[in-house]
């Protein structure tokens, strides 16, 4: 039998990170899960609060050389709508960045964790699958599939979307699915990308090309599941014209690499996040489709915030509320993005007039007012920053007028 503070259950990008940031603030951690051979060929987009957030840990220096910086997002309307929405450009300078963000593979990540996890002395990794939790009232016993049992004050659930610490916590959760495949792929091309991320939005869903390091580019192609089988089918020479057609030409001529993947659209979203000494991370509490760069941004900030709740140098025992805790401070970011996100999706598969004209208005009015852009661009990498600088958003756009 083991004694540890805290155990993580799962060992994903979410989970690894949880148990670094929780080790460096002092806290004893068991790394749970079976170990994982398969290779992900996905990438992720991280934003600046995220990556300010690794670089604390001490992690970004390892994986920046493999990044590529998201200086431009654009979007544009690729449908045929009478109604059509401008093209709209939120540049990075425009809020005095350099980047909102940079886009890397996953492979990249998972092995820069993995190499921290190995030097951290405050990790105890255990290759295993938990096979029961039970929770008690000052703590949680975890029985693995090799017989062994761990003891822990507190657990932490970074176990994907049929997470068993959820499930013994007794929370259940809401999900939805979209009538939406995603076909996920990276791919060359002979134009620089000039590290411009471009979002069409189709009548199937966005078609969203980012940027990887040198002229590659990440895509994810959100299309019915009929297309989404007859995309994935084709020889990668005719899917790199399709590609290629679809991105209308803009990065030359494109070259699909192997391992293309297709993914059913869905979300969940737990009833609660937290509770006594529970707390749900990434696709335990929450997940999304692969649209507007959410999914590991938001698990990022479940964990800044566990962290604040179960850090400290100086030990201490871990408070039996702190679920609970989590659960509060979580609840309105989680809800936001998830509402956000699909307000997003449906609003591009609605035939509905009235949905289409709010849809274009409201990218017509983000093209056209500066301040609000600048606004939505700061809510979109932290959320409440962009609040934060309303004031002075504000007072710059009266001293403008009374100039003008």
């Amino acid at each position: 039998m083991k004694n540890i503070e805290i155990a993580v259950v799962g060992a994903g990008l979410a989970g690894q990170v949880a148990a670094i940031a929780l080790a460096r603030s002092g806290r004893d951690v068991a790394l749970i899960a079976p170990k994982a051979d398969r290779v992900d060929k996905r990438t992720t987009a991280l934003m600046d609060q995220s990556i300010r957030f690794l670089d604390r840990l001490g992690l970004w220096s390892a994986i920046e050389p493999s990044a590529a910086m998201l200086s431009t997002m654009q979007i544009l309307d690729g449908t045929d709508r009478l109604l059509r929405a401008p093209t709209v450009a939120f540049r990075s300078s425009e809020i005095g960045l350099p980047a909102f963000g940079w886009n890397m593979p996953n492979d990249v990540l998972l092995k820069t964790l993995a190499e921290a996890v190995s030097r951290e002395s405050n990790i105890t990794v255990i290759e295993a699958l938990a096979e029961t939790i039970e929770l008690g009232k000052h703590e949680a016993t975890i029985t693995l599939d090799n017989g062994e049992t761990v003891v822990a004050s507190f657990v932490i659930g970074a176990d994907g979307r049929k997470s068993k610490v959820r499930e013994a916590a007794g929370i259940d959760v809401r999900s939805w699915s979209y009538p939406q495949t995603a076909v996920v792929l990276n791919f060359s091309h002979t134009r620089p990308h000039n590290n411009v991320s471009t979002e069409f939005h189709t009548p199937t869903g966005p078609f969203t090309q980012v940027p990887l390091v040198g002229n590659r580019s990440s895509l994810v192609w959100v299309v019915t599941p009929a297309q989404a089988a007859e995309l994935s089918s084709l020889p990668l020479e005719e899917l790199s014209k399709r590609v290629e057609e679809r991105m209308q030409s803009m990065l030359g001529t494109v070259s699909v690499e192997d391992s293309v993947q297709t993914w059913p659209l869905s979300s969940m979203t737990a009833h609660r996040f937290g509770k006594d000494r529970v707390a749900l991370v990434g696709e335990a509490g929450h997940g999304f489709p692969p649209i507007g760069a959410q999914g590991l941004n938001l698990s990022l900030r479940d964990i800044i915030v566990l962290t604040e709740l179960l850090g400290t140098l100086t030990g201490g025992p871990l408070p039996a509320e702190a679920g609970s805790k989590f659960d509060r401070r979580r609840r309105v970011d989680v809800v936001s993005r998830t509402l956000s996100v699909d307000l997003l999706n449906r609003s591009l598969l609605s035939a509905f007039l009235p949905m289409q004209v709010a849809r274009a208005a409201g990218l017509h009015v983000l093209s056209s007012v500066a301040p609000l852009r600048g606004l939505v661009m700061r809510e979109g990498i932290e959320p409440g920053r962009g609040l934060k600088a309303l004031p002075s958003l504000l007072v710059g756009s009266l001293k403008r007028s009374w100039r003008g």
